[in-house]
């Protein structure tokens, strides 16, 4: 898949799983990871930036597995953000689907 296509939505689909539950990093990875090939080290950052501007808190959580996993959860600010972004989403793919349905029947 295109890579400007996977940066542009990667954002949206760490907030939509987070609005679902909390997770950790690593979860995130593989649950994304089931849909859209994506690299572990661009989920980090992005996890990074997203907490300094207030859309998640984190927090330890002991595991069986090794060392205390950081959770993340979803602020009102970040779920807020989210919906924004939902709008967004929608009225662009909206936009982009009309224009390949129109595109594909022009012969």
């Amino acid at each position: 898949m295109n890579v400007q296509f996977k940066k542009g939505v990667l954002e949206l689909c760490v907030l939509v799983l987070l609005d679902q539950k909390e997770r950790y990093g690593y979860e995130l990875v593989q649950k994304i990871s089931e849909q859209i090939d994506i690299s572990e080290g661009s989920v980090y950052p992005l996890l990074r930036r997203l907490t300094k501007e207030g859309y998640f808190t984190t927090y330890l959580k002991e595991s069986t597995e090794g060392p205390p996993r950081k959770y993340y959860k979803l602020t009102d600010v970040g779920r807020n953000y989210l919906q924004e972004l939902l709008d967004e989403w929608n009225q662009f793919s909206n936009g982009v689907n009309q224009l390949i349905k129109e595109g594909v029947h022009d012969d």
